[in-house]
């Protein structure tokens, strides 16, 4: 039983502030409206492009780029199923764990448990199964080995989802390096919603592969999108004018009236709608659920407490919604008392963003999905990769964050943001809603709303496990071929007139591949002949982000061997965010210290080599280390937040990339046994519930 919250009623504004927000919709938008509904219940029948891209299959590569919500996976399941009855394995990747779970269930009931198998790091069930569903980063791990091993990857089938993923600034080397490693024999299926450049990256793969690649587009939107725009006086207007065709898109007059009157915005304190009032226009012409896209955290934190006034108003749709809570929350006594949790039980709306619990984002998302909630607030890393659409999103910013700075949005984001409206088989018409603010620009969204996705561009990049890994099973000549088939060398070579200008246009990549050799060969993990020594054959399975400050640690003997002291020292590698050091004496015992310092001081040298050879190499804190102690000792979620000072989903992503990085160590039983050992134990206390849930 949950406990019953009774919310103190936010003071009613004034008169005056009222009778500024009156409900209401343009009479042009009566006839839109007259077709929102649930589509009628027909037999499925596939769509011709998912019959090409069934029939290219056979015989080729295939790339499919289609809208989100057009069936793209069903393509998948009937390619594994021919597969299967042919006895073959196929491998399906995903880039995230999230998506990898979702996948496992779907295809664990299509093609039952016994035949599907996961691997996410996080999850290792029946890993020979002819059907394998994981992360791309798994899935390049594995070809890794079997090149080194000399043997041929055990899979007759890959698919990658998600495929712009090769753009990705951060990971989007992985998705390259599985394109550039997969053996031409195994048929390739890369499904997107999203690449401008899609013929590119096809003639791209022809040219590596030796095997034609099918590009199959399809660019009608199963649920059709409208735009709409809300008045800050609470009336819903068309946000496009109506032109001719051939005359382009403009905005709709009274929008165009507004901007040249206004301050383009709501008129409030906390420079957010009044997203209670929102919700009650929304509802009166049955535009919910809505997921509303937001700049920050504590934007979409804030925007629930402005939510208080918005109650559900079926009954029997609450009860619904409160048992399916209790369902998904019941396994977790962190998740049964979430501070946010009234808000999902009384008020039917959430929270999602990168600062949640892993558990909750899935619970939200698994609400959403099956339509028990009104409203989602989101930042804009929930448009990537997380399938819970809605009848409506909802844009209060035409930019977002890159990780570094606001950049306006580009085309890709905004295909991936208004792809969530309209529900296949659930909605006729789907909307796209922009609220004025101060991060608006409108003319900018009706551009997006006509353009065309954007170019995937190459992020592949060297780093030292790609040399170790490729050093372990290539001599460098080959390497070098491998780089010269990059399709960041191909893009490069393709805007160069003079073929032989065009040849060298790997150049970068390999000159940055032997710095890094050379590198390696003065540090001792390399030999004169271009060969990894013994050192640098164990190293090479240390497939982490700082693969060679951990290999120095066992090779200078700085590890502790007590398994939460060295899941404290791991985190300190894990760790990518600058922070304070100044930490509660109680949170540093003697021998957390002891240990961080020995590591800092037995790795210093190492590290100032790394610095003055130009190479990356983050810096150490305490922090990071403590919070992990304390985790690991058996400390609570509580207190080690307090220890952390960081957001519950950032906590409990520093300890799953924590024992992610056990689990490398744990792999290095054959040369350090004991901390291997250590390390297994590690991380079987690192996780349990809330940062796991099942």
């Amino acid at each position: 039983m949950h406990r019953s919250h009774n919310y103190p009623r936010r003071k009613r504004t004034s008169p005056a502030h009222n009778s500024r927000f009156t409900p209401g919709a343009d009479s042009s938008l009566n006839k839109i409206f007259g077709e929102i509904g649930v589509p009628e219940n027909r037999a499925f029948s596939p769509d011709p492009f998912q019959i090409e891209a069934l029939a290219a299959i056979e015989y080729a590569d295939c790339l499919v780029t289609a809208p989100t919500g057009s069936g793209k996976t069903w393509i998948a399941e009937q390619a594994i199923a021919r597969v299967r009855e042919r006895s073959g394995r196929a491998w399906y990747a995903c880039p995230l764990k999230a998506l990898s779970n979702a996948k496992y269930a779907d295809f664990s009931r299509i093609f039952t448990p016994d035949q599907v198998g996961i691997l996410t790091g996080d999850r290792k069930e029946n890993p020979d199964a002819p059907i394998t569903v994981g992360t791309t980063e798994i899935l390049r791990n594995q070809l890794y080995d079997a090149m080194h091993r000399g043997e041929s990857f055990d899979s007759d089938f890959v698919v990658i989802d998600e495929a712009h993923f090769m753009g990705d600034a951060e990971r989007g080397v992985v998705w390259e390096e599985v394109m550039i490693y997969l053996p031409a024999r195994i048929p390739l299926l890369l499904l997107s919603a999203t690449i401008g450049n899609a013929h590119i990256i096809a003639d791209w793969l022809a040219a590596i592969r030796g095997r034609p690649c099918v590009v199959v587009q399809e660019k009608h939107r199963p649920v059709p999108l409208f735009p709409l725009f809300l008045h800050p006086a609470g009336q819903l207007l068309p946000l496009k004018a109506s032109t001719r065709k051939g005359k382009g898109s403009q905005l709709h007059p009274m929008v165009s009236d507004f901007l040249g009157r206004s301050s383009h915005r709501f008129t409030r304190r906390s420079k957010l709608p009044p997203f209670g009032r929102v919700l009650d226009v929304l509802r009166r012409y049955d535009l919910l659920p809505a997921i509303f896209f937001l700049k920050s955290r504590s934007d979409c934190d804030q925007a629930l407490e402005d939510c208080r006034d918005h109650i559900p108003e079926d009954h029997v749709r609450r009860h619904r919604l409160r048992t399916r809570i209790a369902e998904l929350t019941g396994q977790s006594p962190h998740l049964a008392r979430h501070r946010q949790l009234p808000f999902l039980q009384q008020l039917a709306v959430g929270a999602h963003h990168a600062g949640q619990l892993p558990a909750w984002k899935m619970t939200l998302e698994s609400l959403m999905t099956e339509g028990l909630l009104d409203a989602v607030f989101a930042t804009t890393t929930v448009a990537a990769g997380v399938n819970f659409p809605a009848r409506t999103i909802a844009l209060l910013n035409s930019d977002r964050f890159n990780g570094t700075q606001f950049l306006p949005l580009d085309a890709t984001e905004f295909h991936q943001m208004t792809g969530r409206a309209g529900r296949r088989g659930m909605d006729n018409i789907g909307f796209a809603l922009a609220i004025p603010g101060r991060f608006m620009d409108l003319s900018h969204i009706l551009r997006l709303l006509t353009s065309p996705p954007s170019d995937v561009v190459s992020q592949i990049r060297i780093n030292f496990s790609m040399v170790l890994n490729l050093l372990l099973s290539h001599p460098p000549a080959q390497i070098e071929d491998l780089l010269r088939r990059s399709f960041a060398a191909y893009q490069l070579g393709t805007t160069r007139r003079k073929r032989q200008e065009a040849a060298k246009a790997h150049a970068p990549l390999w000159a940055d591949f032997k710095r890094r050799m050379e590198f390696l060969r003065t540090t001792g993990f390399v030999n004169e002949r271009d060969e990894l020594t013994d050192d640098g054959r164990w190293a090479s399975r240390l497939r982490v982000d700082q693969p060679l400050l951990i290999a120095e640690g066992f090779r200078r003997s700085a590890f502790p061997r007590d398994p939460a002291l060295l899941a404290a020292i791991i985190a300190v590698f894990v760790n990518e965010r600058e922070t304070d050091d100044r930490i509660e004496p109680h949170f540093l015992t003697n021998p957390l210290v002891r240990s961080y310092q020995r590591v800092a001081d037995k790795l210093s040298p190492f590290l100032r080599c790394l610095l003055a050879g130009g190479f990356e190499a983050r810096e150490f804190y305490l922090r990071p280390a403590a919070a992990m102690h304390t985790w690991a000792k058996g400390g609570s979620w509580e207190q080690t937040l307090e220890a952390a000072e960081m957001g519950e989903g950032d906590l409990a992503m520093l300890i799953l990339r924590t024992a992610d990085n056990l689990r490398h160590i744990a792999g290095l039983a054959e040369f350090f046994p004991e901390a291997a050992a250590s390390a297994t134990r590690a991380v079987a206390r690192l996780l349990r519930d809330p940062v796991i849930w099942d």
